[in-house]
């Protein structure tokens, strides 16, 4: 496959409410989405990227930067390129792993839509649906959260996961247990904002039966998160920490967690992604995806990958309607707390031209040189 050139479109999306996790409150999402075409088909892939580098190092308007200037050059060179060529030919260039995962998935939805192919079916997948959980960010009052986790459990949702933060954590977890009951699987996600100093209030959320705590520390700190794992009884989750198979190796070997969420940007792709959830299955460790706050895009990606084996419990893919009025795709229903996988070819899904066109605010074509 050659690429004949790319796209960067840049589109603003509102959210339905205020988004607050421990680093940031988002009111909406200015995404990066790359569009590959190649004389056999064109491909979509979405950039989960922040403004800010806040999440990660990585932020949209360096990701834009670094495709234009290095990354999207390397590609257009190849005349031989396919998904699997992707990160080899992108290696020589340091970090990125958004921005990379960006290019992979249109370099994907390009060939497989030109081979007739699924997602899903390239990926592995087992099954025609997910089951899928929900990400509830802090609120401004008990009362506001326990109304939020009572709209999602009527929606559906088989899963609520908290974000917490220091002075956020034991008391609405608290609210959330004795308003809704044991048998509602609940997670905490903490988006790195402890220390190990903080391990007595930690192991205070075991008195919860809480499914995981997600990335308590640092994204560095592995050797923390072991020691952490043996001061309390709920599982350790990891996920800034996890940017490739061999950390998922080494966090499993030194018993820096349980279970692993699984985000294909943040770990460099899709391919990468499937790695690491084969690595984890080999060794009995439960996965399941995280989400970013994608598009129909990104989710119909995420959905697909979320239906491999080892994706056992569920995941942030929620219904497009969490967080946008109105997506750029079709429509992502929940129904009965699940959410189909596309079985058409590539991603399954495309953009709506309206409503693309509607939320989009600047696009570059990046030409292949001799195209």
């Amino acid at each position: 496959m050659k690429i004949t050139g790319v796209e960067l479109r840049r589109v603003q999306m509102p959210l339905v409410a205020p988004f607050r996790t421990s680093f940031k409150e988002e009111l909406h999402r200015d995404i990066l989405l790359v569009r590959v075409v190649t004389p056999e088909a064109e491909g979509w892939g979405e950039c989960v990227t922040m403004e800010s580098p806040l999440y990660s190092e990585e932020y949209t308007d360096g990701a834009a930067e670094v495709m234009r200037r290095f990354l999207i050059p390397a590609l257009t060179a190849r005349p031989d390129l396919d998904a699997n060529r992707v990160a080899p030919t992108l290696a020589k260039f340091k970090g990125h792993p958004m921005a990379k995962a960006a290019l992979e998935m249109a370099v994907l939805d390009a060939e497989l839509r030109a081979a007739g192919v699924s997602f899903g079916r390239y990926l592995g997948a087992v099954r025609d649906e997910v089951r899928c959980g929900v990400s509830v960010g802090i609120m401004n009052s008990i009362g506001e959260l326990l109304d939020a986790v009572a709209g999602y459990l009527e929606e559906g949702y088989l899963r609520i996961k908290l974000k917490i933060q220091p002075g956020w954590d034991i008391a609405p977890v608290r609210a959330v247990r004795e308003r809704f009951g044991d048998d509602v699987p609940l997670q905490v996600d903490a988006n790195a904002a402890y220390a190990l100093t903080d391990a007595r209030t930690l192991a205070r959320l075991d008195e919860f039966d809480l499914e995981l705590i997600e990335q308590p520390l640092a994204a560095g700190d592995l050797y923390q998160h072991a020691a952490l794992a043996k001061q309390v009884r709920t599982p350790i989750c990891l996920d800034e920490s996890i940017k490739s198979a061999e950390d998922a190796a080494l966090a499993l070997a030194i018993g820096a967690c349980s279970i692993v969420n699984i985000k294909p940007g943040r770990v460099g792709g899709y391919l990468e992604a499937r790695r690491i959830h084969d690595l984890c299955q080999a060794n009995g460790i439960a996965v399941w995806c995280g989400g970013m706050l994608e598009t129909g895009l990104g989710r119909a990606a995420n959905v697909a990958l979320a239906a491999l084996p080892g994706f056992t419990l569920p995941g942030d893919t929620s219904a497009s309607r969490r967080y946008y009025a109105a997506d750029i795709t079709e429509p992502f229903v929940l129904r009965e707390g699940r959410l189909a996988v596309p079985r058409e070819p590539g991603l399954g899904v495309s953009p709506l031209p309206d409503r693309l066109a509607e939320v989009t605010s600047d696009t570059e074509w990046v030409r292949a040189d001799g195209a």
